[in-house]
């Protein structure tokens, strides 16, 4: 088992980082883990709210350089509580920052991923640093807490997807999963069902045709589903 947390925007402030790890780790009734990442890079207050507001009904920002955040991290490395570490939700910039003073590596950058959200330079950038792309949301989140509206687009619907799934008797999810797997990147799909997590995982008998790779590419319109529009006035928001 390879177990994977990450800090919240509230514990960002360098004198936080460790109480937000201990907690992690007193909640999953661990030693150490195998990886630890900074969840987004725009941090916020420090509070007990997940996202703590004014009385205006606004973010509370917090204005702590990632950087500084990420120095902390590499402690905890250095104390053998985690043994790699990386980030989530980073864009270029933001994480060439990150590599012009890390004394460790950085492992792995956690982004939402599918097919209508390629993000093909960024995954180019990363893998050229020998960074890990982790793909989240790789089916398009179907259940997210905001509910799709008309203007959505739906992975699992879409038509060539569908078209790519009847031609290897595969499922969508199945397609949109292996799509990952082709491009390299590491895909953590989310199910609860047992039924589909089997599925999840019975991807290994097929690949995708660089015709097929190439039409589920064609869809990309960068078209998130996860923007965290709560903090886009943040100064380090990524996108």
């Amino acid at each position: 088992m390879f177990i994977t947390t990450k800090l919240w925007s509230t514990y960002n402030q360098p004198a936080k980082v460790k109480e937000g790890f201990m907690k992690s780790l007193t909640d999953l009734k661990l030693d150490y883990v195998d990886l630890y990442l900074i969840h987004w890079p725009t941090g916020l207050k420090p509070s007990n709210d997940i996202l703590p507001m004014n009385d205006k009904g606004e973010p509370c920002f917090d204005d702590v350089d990632y950087i500084d955040t990420w120095k902390v991290l590499e402690t905890l490395v250095d104390e053998g509580l985690c043994k790699a570490i990386g980030v989530s939700n980073f864009n270029i910039k933001q994480i060439e920052r990150v590599l012009a003073i890390a004394k460790h590596p950085v492992a792995v950058n956690q982004v939402e991923n599918h097919p209508v959200c390629v993000q093909n330079e960024l995954v180019d950038f990363c893998q050229s640093k020998n960074i890990t792309v982790t793909a989240y949301s790789p089916l398009g989140c179907p259940n997210r807490p905001t509910p799709y509206t008309p203007d959505d687009p739906q992975p699992l619907q879409n038509p060539i997807v569908k078209e790519i799934a009847a031609a290897h008797n595969k499922t969508p999810a199945q397609i949109l999963i292996r799509f990952q797997i082709d491009r390299g990147i590491v895909v953590i799909p989310k199910s609860v069902t047992p039924r589909r997590i089997k599925e999840n995982i019975d991807v290994f008998d097929f690949k995708l045709t660089e015709d097929e790779m190439s039409k589920l590419k064609s869809l990309g319109i960068n078209k998130r589903l996860i923007a965290f529009n709560e903090v886009k006035k943040h100064q380090y928001y990524p996108f």
